[in-house]
Formats: C-alpha cells, sequence, structure tokens
C-alpha cells in the first residue's frame, strides 16, 4: 500500500513548492494535472477480446476455444438464437494480440508513453479440459497446463517489463472454461444444466484457488499486481436478469433473480478463493522490493440519478441502485460483510472473507437513470426496487461522475487504481471532451485525499467488444480487421502527449 501525502495531492493538482523558507510558488510545470510519481498510465486489454484473430498464427493456436464466451459467440445455434443477442461476427475479425503484443506494447511505451498495461489470463488456454478438475493440489494441476500457453504468457509479461511497463494481470476476466460452465446448455435449461459456471459455488472455489495458485507459482517472479474478477455485476445483470442487445453474457438467461443473487455472492467467495491460492503461492515478489502480493478486484461503478427527481421514491430508488451495484460487492470483497437480503443491513463479517483486498480496481464509463417501483421485484429483498433507465444508451459521458464514484470508493479505505475509462466511437475532440475531463475528477479526488494508483484507457486497439462483436471501437488505436494494422486516432495522440508531459 502507497502513502500518499500532500506532496503527492500538490503533484496532482499541478502544484509545486519553492525551496525551503520560501512562501512563493513556483510556476507549474502542467497547470492543470500533473500525473502523481509512480502513477500507473496506461491501456487496459482483455485476452478474450483481444487475443485472437491472428494474421499468421494457425487459428487452433490463436483462438481459445474452450471457453464459455467462445462458444457463446460462435456456436451457430446461439448465433440463430434472438434471445442469445449474439452478432456471430467471426473472431478472425479481432486484433491478434496473441502474435502482435510485442508490436502493440512497443506501441504503448512508444508513441503512448505508457508506464503500465493492464491484460488478463484466459484459464481456459492454460487449462482447456476437464482434467484440470481433477487436480487436487497445484503441483498436480501444473502437470496439466499447456506448455505454449504458459510460455505465451510468461513471453507477455516478460516484454512488458523489459519495456519499462508494469504489467497489471486479471486472472478472471469473464470468461470461463467451457468444462466448469456450459452456457449454451443452461441457455436452454438453467434448472437441468450440468456444469453451472457461477452457480456451483463448491466447485468454483475450488477450481478457482488451485488456478490462481498455479497462476501465482507460473508468473509471481513477472507480476506483481493482481486482480481476480472483472466487473462481477455485469456477468450478473447482463447473464442471469436482463440480457438485451446492450450486452448479454452466458448463459442469458431472463429474470432468475434468486440465480443473480447466488451468482453476486458466490463471487465473492470466488474471490477470497484466488487470493488465497495467490497468497499461498506468491508470497514474497521480489519486484515489490519483499512487499506481499498485492492483489486487488475490478468494479464497474456507476453514477446514478433519479429519471424524476419529483419522484416520491426517487432518493431511495438511487440510494438502493448505488447499494446494490457499486457497494454490496465491495463490502464482501473487502470487510467480508454479506447482505444477503439486500435490504441495507450487513452480516457480520465472515472469516472466509474478511482481509482478502489490498487495493480496489474502478471501471467507471457513465451515469444511470433510475426509477423506483412500488414494491420489491422479490419478495424477501426489500432493496430490489429499482430499474434503470437505459434508453440513452450504457456509455453516457459524465465526467464528473468519476469523482462521485471515486469518493464512494474511498470509503473502502483502500488504494485504488482507475482500470477502464474509455469512449465508444471516440470522436476527434475526445482529448479534449474526454480523456481531459474525466482526469480532471482523478486530480480533484487526489486533492481530496483519494489514493489513486493509476489510470487504464480502455482500449488499447479496436477489439471484440463481447456480444457486439467489432461494432463497438473504443480503441486508441483504429483496426482494420483484415490486415491487422493499427492507426492512432487523435484520442490516442492526446493520450500519448499527456503521458510524455506527465500531465497538460
Amino acid at each position: 500500500m502507497k502513502a500518499y501525502s500532500l506532496w503527492v495531492w500538490l503533484l496532482a493538482l499541478g502544484l509545486s513548492t519553492s525551496g525551503c523558507g520560501d512562501d512563493k510558488v513556483a510556476e507549474p510545470s502542467n497547470p492543470e494535472f500533473n500525473l502523481p510519481s509512480g502513477f500507473l498510465w496506461g491501456v487496459a486489454l482483455a485476452g478474450f477480446q483481444a487475443e485472437m484473430g491472428c494474421p499468421t498464427l494457425a487459428p487452433q493456436i490463436c483462438e481459445d476455444r474452450a471457453s464459455d464466451w467462445y462458444q457463446w459467440v460462435s456456436d451457430p445455434d446461439l448465433i440463430a438464437d434472438d434471445s442469445a443477442f449474439v452478432t456471430g461476427e467471426p473472431l478472425s475479425n479481432s486484433p491478434g494480440f496473441r502474435e502482435l503484443y510485442a508490436a502493440d506494447l512497443a506501441r504503448l511505451k512508444g508513441e503512448l508513453h505508457g508506464t503500465a498495461v493492464r491484460v488478463s489470463i484466459e484459464w481456459s488456454r492454460l487449462f482447456p479440459d476437464a482434467a484440470a478438475e481433477d487436480a487436487a493440489t497445484v503441483d498436480a494441476l501444473a502437470a496439466l497446463a499447456v506448455p505454449s500457453e504458459v510460455a505465451y504468457y510468461r513471453a507477455l509479461f516478460a516484454e512488458a517489463r523489459r519495456l519499462g511497463l508494469e504489467p497489471v494481470v486479471t486472472l478472471n476476466h469473464y470468461t470461463l472454461p467451457l468444462w466448469l460452465h456450459d452456457g449454451k446448455a443452461c441457455h436452454a435449461d438453467l434448472d437441468a444444466c450440468t456444469d453451472r459456471g457461477w452457480l456451483d459455488r463448491p466447485r468454483m472455489t475450488k477450481a478457482l484457488r488451485l488456478y490462481a495458485g498455479f497462476c501465482g507459482r507460473a508468473f509471481g517472479d513477472l507480476v506483481d499486481t493482481w486482480a481476480t474478477l472483472n466487473e462481477p455485476l455485469a456477468t450478473v445483470l447482463a447473464g442471469y436478469l436482463l440480457p438485451s442487445a446492450d450486452r448479454s453474457h452466458p448463459p442469458g438467461v431472463m429474470l432468475r433473480l434468486e440465480e443473480a443473487l447466488a451468482v453476486l455472492f458466490n463471487q465473492i467467495y470466488g474471490h477470497a478463493a484466488m487470493v488465497d491460492g495467490l497468497r499461498a503461492e506468491d508470497r514474497v515478489d521480489a519486484n515489490r522490493d519483499g512487499k506481499a502480493t498485492y492483489v486487488g478486484t475490478v468494479v464497474n461503478l456507476a453514477a446514478f440519478e433519479a429519471a424524476d427527481p419529483t419522484a416520491e421514491n426517487a432518493a431511495d430508488a438511487v440510494r438502493h441502485a448505488s447499494w446494490l451495484h457499486n457497494e454490496v460487492f465491495v463490502e464482501g470483497v473487502a470487510n467480508g460483510r454479506l447482505d444477503l437480503n439486500i435490504d441495507g443491513v450487513l452480516d457480520p463479517p465472515s472469516d472466509e472473507l474478511v482481509g482478502r483486498l489490498d487495493w480496489l480496481g474502478v471501471n467507471y464509463y457513465t451515469r444511470l437513470p433510475v426509477s423506483g417501483l412500488p414494491s420489491p421485484l422479490l419478495d424477501g429483498y426489500p432493496w430490489l426496487d429499482f430499474l434503470p433507465e437505459t434508453g440513452e444508451g450504457l456509455f453516457l459521458t459524465f465526467p464528473e461522475g468519476l469523482y462521485d464514484v471515486l469518493m464512494l470508493a474511498n470509503r473502502f479505505g483502500l488504494p485504488i487504481i482507475v482500470t477502464e475509462n474509455g469512449m465508444v466511437n471516440p470522436t476527434a475532440d475526445a482529448g479534449e471532451a474526454f480523456l481531459k475531463p474525466h482526469l480532471r475528477s482523478i486530480a480533484r479526488a487526489l486533492a481530496d485525499g483519494v489514493p489513486v494508483e493509476g489510470y487504464f484507457y480502455w482500449t488499447l486497439v479496436d477489439n471484440y467488444e463481447w456480444n457486439h462483436g467489432m461494432s463497438l471501437p473504443f480503441g486508441l488505436y483504429a483496426l482494420d480487421p483484415t490486415t491487422k494494422a493499427r492507426s492512432l486516432r487523435p484520442v490516442g495522440e492526446a493520450f500519448g502527449t499527456i503521458g510524455k508531459d506527465r500531465g497538460f
């Protein structure tokens, strides 16, 4: 954990002090915002979204065909199923990071002046078949790992370090091995399917603990900073409550409220299992000067507001939405306390969960209007009495909201990393209209004492946006899906200039 002194806060405001005894304030090098010393400045990618689509590697090597997400977007029956909401775009249109990672990391370091990169490990690349589930120890699991995929990830992390880029590595960025989660079967009949993923806590926690332990052993000499999960609420909402064209996750079932809540809480236990696995195998990391493994998790926080501020229950709707979406999961992983009845009342801390979070990752994209309901959606869960209104879309530019969610996250008393923030279809003026306003919100939070340790833009290059395929470009670089050529966008130029100048 890093100590954030007044000096760092002054840097964040673009201020500097003069010599001892001199009360004059020197002219700041960057009038609005200086990136603090040691601040992580980088981009975020996910393996499933970026790795496939290699220009020359054989598809059976480049493509990860053993995950629930590969099945979800490529199975002909699911593509033809209107309730799955997948485009069917071929994964060969993806950017091919599996083959081209060295050139992409060089771009990040050279053109974008980055100091860090957030990437994920794809569990199903390392352990593509159910033999892994028979392993009872990390030693037994290690014997089953695919050597070429272990070598790929080691080469990726080593190249990042060679370039001076700090790797921040996510263990589970949505995707699960098919031997744990058959999304197609569960989409067809959730009650009868056998491999139920997050609905099966005992299987998941055992498998996750061993998987994380293996990763700590295999890659811990190259990775200092780990994240367990990415956006657990997205899996809950788009997988079990409200799958739609905006976002659907396997198994893509509608209004299964009890199962949705089970998945929410099971992910909290899954996080704890991964932390335990990492800490058991990657106890001390020489790259962090002998400090213990630095492990966090990543949540997507939204700025909630009342769709109709004059409505009688408007304030409750906003409070309840923020509690369920922004806070319940973090309370579980940060403090070991669960709100199993979704009533705003937390149970006492659980020994299985407490003490298992070193830092908190915040993904921020949007504000969400909500409307209150006259009664809860499910008996026994009194705060399930609101609905989000997404008619304006899921990506509404609202930079001020980043400050608000950072202040909320600061309540948990942990260092914070902005692990994702980006603009879909970046406009020519996105540097001024999107990037800088969000960084101003970070500067404001730093000045108010929030220990923000880094900022990762989503994403480096246009990639495969889950059920949308390639139709939602987010990249600092535009992608030609045929040639795999990358073209720097104006927002990428702005990002690189800020990185070079360490502020603006």
